[in-house]
């Protein structure tokens, strides 16, 4: 966004690697703050956004992005993945989503980005909870999308397949698992990741959202599998269950 003449505003639990990647951004002539900022706080997160929409008078884009994922089955999910999962994944988007619409109504313009998943558009399993808030994201979104449609307003969702950030090259751990499973086998299944570079996606999204694409699925290789799911949601289930079956091979003990 920086390199297309955006003025940045980081916001990150992770406060010190959020002011490294602003520094950078200035470093290479671009604009860019950083905030630490917990979106499961509502009130801070509508202080951020009223704050910078005060200093810089306009909010061309709000990216909702923050997000968590656990794997495992369902019977070994507790409630309290649940409630981090969909306070976090959910909750934070509609605390952003809220708070950017405020403003973006004075304005009467305005893009809002909600990164959902993959796991939004097809029934993905061993990652119930994520699953749940992915599709959530999906349909209010997309419904949201609809409700804007004649005020300026536009909405639109990501919804990334295997993307290598670092909630899969560093944040992917055995400790993302819930339930017992053989500790090798995981740090092996994740290490085999592989997926498109944040970078390439970035700029493969942003030429979608330019064009105010309503629903961005990304690599194409995933879109095929979206559309299998749209037209044959039986075939889709099928799919689901292989896919199932053949994730908890290989980590089961």
């Amino acid at each position: 966004m920086a390199a297309r003449g955006c003025e940045v505003v980081l916001a990150d639990l992770q406060l010190e690697m959020a002011k490294k990647v602003a520094a950078k951004i200035c470093a290479q002539g671009g604009k860019a703050t950083a905030y630490t900022l917990n979106v499961t706080d509502a009130d801070a997160v509508e202080l951020l956004v009223k704050n910078t929409f005060e200093r810089c008078q306009r909010l061309d884009y709000m990216f909702n992005n923050a997000g968590i994922a656990l794997n495992g089955k369902f019977e070994d999910f507790e409630l309290q993945h649940w409630r981090k999962t969909i306070d976090i994944n959910l909750m934070g988007v509609v605390y952003g989503t809220r708070a950017a619409h405020r403003y973006m109504s004075q304005q009467r313009f305005g893009h809002i980005i909600n990164t959902a998943s993959f796991a939004g558009v097809f029934p993905w399993p061993t990652t119930i909870a994520y699953t749940t808030s992915k599709h959530a994201i999906v349909g209010m979104s997309t419904a949201l999308r609809a409700e804007l449609a004649d005020t300026g307003i536009q909405v639109s969702v990501l919804c990334p397949g295997t993307i290598m950030t670092p909630m899969i090259e560093k944040g992917a751990s055995p400790e993302r698992w819930v339930g017992t499973y053989d500790r090798e086998k995981l740090e092996t299944f994740f290490k085999g990741a592989s997926g498109m570079a944040p970078d390439k996606f970035a700029s493969k999204a942003l030429d979608r959202i330019a064009k105010n694409k309503a629903v961005i699925v990304l690599p194409a290789s995933y879109g095929m599998l979206w559309w299998i799911n749209r037209a044959s949601p039986t075939l889709a289930m099928g799919l689901s269950r292989k896919i199932y079956g053949a994730i908890l091979k290989r980590v089961a003990g």
